[in-house]
């Protein structure tokens, strides 16, 4: 039994290098999984289930090849593909996953999130990110012209590039307090993330005792994944992309 776990892929037409590397790590690594959690920014950019590109339905077809073949499919929202919805869902034989979201993780109760909300020092990204996943403000974005769309993404895309440049790599990062918090309110002994490309294994103290947060890699250089199974701590792997 093996559950698998990656994040923040941003898969896009530009870097075909990654596309590649996911196609082969969906027949490499993926086969015989009993779940692949994908948390969020799987995409670079995603602006709704009706654009439909070569690249995503290239992506929804593998997906629905390794659902079909017994591997259940979760996908998390991330900061960059929140508007992917359930449309796209279901041509890729995946779920929707809430972000948090709770699992069982072979006996371990598990937290699972893309990362972005953690980082509570980013006051200015905060409010940007809750008015983005506001339904009504969705809503409006959704309606608007394929082609508005389109623009409004890359105009979001430079204005995200030149805001972080200027940011500090703390206030990017997770804020070490709202990690307690969260895993506290959830009383869990394990927190899954990405969002931050900082791979690592952090040992916060929660309920005064030794805790795990698992915090899973970027795919620019390198393939990173979570493997999970029972009576065995989860093990973060990499490997260059040009390995897959």
């Amino acid at each position: 039994m093996t559950t698998l776990f990656i994040s923040d892929l941003h898969l896009e037409e530009s870097r075909p290098d990654i596309t590649g590397a996911f196609l082969s790590f969906l027949k490499k690594e993926a086969p015989g999984a009993e779940q692949l959690y994908i948390l969020g920014d799987f995409f670079e950019a995603w602006i709704g289930d009706d654009e439909r590109t070569k690249l995503q339905e290239q992506i929804a077809t593998a997906l629905q090849e390794l659902s079909k073949s017994g591997t259940r499919i979760f996908i998390m929202h991330g900061n960059r593909d929140f508007l992917l919805g359930e449309e796209f869902c279901a041509r890729a034989g995946a779920t929707l996953l809430d972000d948090p979201a709770l699992i069982d993780l072979y006996g371990t109760p598990t937290l699972l999130m893309h990362g972005d909300s953690l980082c509570t020092a980013d006051v200015e990204y905060q409010k940007f990110r809750a008015n983005m996943r506001n339904p009504q403000t969705q809503k409006l974005i959704l309606a608007r012209p394929l082609q508005d769309r389109q623009q409004m993404a890359r105009q979001l895309r430079e204005m995200s590039m030149a805001t972080n440049q200027g940011k500090a790599e703390d206030i990017m990062d997770v804020t070490p307090e709202e990690v307690v918090r969260i895993m506290e309110t959830h009383d869990v002994p394990l927190l899954i993330h990405g969002h931050t490309h900082r791979p690592a294994e952090h040992s916060p103290e929660v309920h005064g005792k030794t805790a795990k947060r698992i915090v899973l890699g970027d795919w620019d250089e390198n393939v990173w994944w979570l493997i999970a199974r029972p009576e065995q701590p989860p093990k973060l792997k990499k490997a260059p992309l040009t390995a897959f």
